[in-house]
């Protein structure tokens, strides 16, 4: 299996938490795109695209996209 996520310079991971911590960040990205189709809906929570936000960008300090 080809790796799809390089870390950034300085961020030091194992191998096997690497792999983790990229498949949260891609689980992050496709509710990103969940939430913003979803917030047309008023049963969308209003705080959870920030919370998504925040998270996506917690990620990019530690993945190169």
């Amino acid at each position: 299996m080809a790796v799809q996520w390089k870390l950034r310079e300085g961020i030091n991971l194992d191998d096997a938490t690497a792999c983790d911590v990229a498949k949260i960040a891609c689980a992050l990205k496709s509710l990103s795109i969940y939430t913003r189709l979803a917030m047309g809906s008023e049963d969308a929570p209003e705080d959870l695209q920030t919370i998504v936000d925040e998270g996506l960008e917690a990620m990019t300090r530690v993945f190169v996209w």
